[in-house]
């Protein structure tokens, strides 16, 4: 592995050449740091981040590290450069985290935050020095690198993820000197779904709310057959996505997904029947608790569904129909019988 271009770029110097100890200065008047780089030929080298006392050179802090990641400015290490949540991260941080006027250290200690991104401790102030903080250290473990904190608002955030397709953003304010989530969204992309739950502290428990969405432009979604309800306002919709799997959704306010089926679609699972009769097209499902039939006759559309010994009867408005069951006799889906 090589170590960053800025930091190869200085070791061709005859000044810098061996050096693995950098200090860290201009951000505060009281404190300063270093920075211990043990092999600085390596993107990630062992090494240490110690905070010093600008008056008494006291060490007050020191973190050890299996794993270091340093950029250099012009040759220098830099405090408090955050470019959240995939940019530069500085190894040591100086801001109020608690919010209670006090600047506080947030240190870097590796690479443990997800994706073997950046990951913190946290230091507060306080009236006998520094004290180390496990609930705000957590914060930047368990995420995307370091925290962001708005300090108008008294307010931070935090964002983590798992592959390209789960993303989760959280909001916390600082309570008895820790935070506590107030918000957190969390968004899921099986395309062309997507999914949004959202919790919200409502004063006495997280409060949840979901909605689902469902995007027909997608690449690789074609509709086979699409008709408005009058007597509800609804949209249902038959499509088959990257001409594999077919799926069935109800939507309501545009692209708002109120029920669909498959919820997990297996290939080679059967989950629909297609009767192909003259004059008397259908495609048939069912779940836990109904049976869906969605029809196409002569002049007519609809769906007919069968649930706890009752029939309910949605007839389409063939005014709206978009495409037609026919394309299933010119296309071979995977969980179509």
């Amino acid at each position: 592995m090589k170590f960053t271009a800025t930091l190869a770029a200085l070791l061709t110097t005859a000044y810098c050449f061996g050096q693995t100890v950098f200090k860290v200065d201009h951000f505060s008047k009281e404190y300063y740091g270093k920075i211990f780089i043990s092999d600085t030929s390596e993107v990630f080298s062992k090494g240490w981040v110690a905070i010093y006392n600008a008056q008494t050179n006291k060490q007050l802090i020191k973190v050890d590290a299996e794993e270091l990641a340093l950029s250099l400015h012009d040759g220098k290490a830099k405090a408090n450069i955050k470019s959240l949540p995939y940019g530069e991260q500085s190894l040591i941080m100086y801001e109020d985290y608690n919010f209670d006027g006090k600047k506080d250290f947030a240190i870097c200690d590796g690479q443990n935050s997800c994706y073997h991104g950046p990951s913190f401790r946290i230091y507060l102030s306080t009236g006998q020095g520094f004290r180390f903080n496990e609930a705000f250290t957590k914060l930047a473990q368990e995420n995307c690198g370091m925290f962001s904190v708005d300090a108008k608002e008294k307010k931070i955030y935090t964002m983590t993820k798992d592959g390209c397709c789960w993303h989760q953003f959280s909001e916390y304010i600082v309570v008895n000197n820790a935070p506590r989530e107030i918000s957190t969204v969390t968004e899921e992309a099986h395309a062309p779904f997507y999914t949004s739950t959202v919790e919200k502290w409502n004063g006495k428990r997280m409060a949840t709310s979901i909605s689902k969405s469902l995007d027909l432009s997608e690449e690789g979604v074609d509709v086979i057959l699409s008709f408005k309800v009058p007597q509800n306002g609804k949209q249902v919709v038959l499509f088959n996505f990257n001409d594999r799997m077919l799926y069935y959704a109800v939507l309501k306010n545009k692209d708002e997904v109120e029920f669909s089926y498959p919820l997990e679609a297996v290939y080679q699972s059967h989950d629909f029947t297609f009767e192909n009769k003259p004059g008397d097209m259908a495609v048939v499902f069912k779940n836990e608790t109904a049976v869906y039939r969605v029809y196409e006759q002569a002049g007519k559309i609809g769906i007919i569904t069968k649930v706890g010994g009752k029939t309910y009867h949605w007839q389409g408005d063939t005014k709206t129909q978009k495409g037609s069951l026919k394309k299933l006799t010119k296309v071979k889906l995977d969980n179509v019988y």
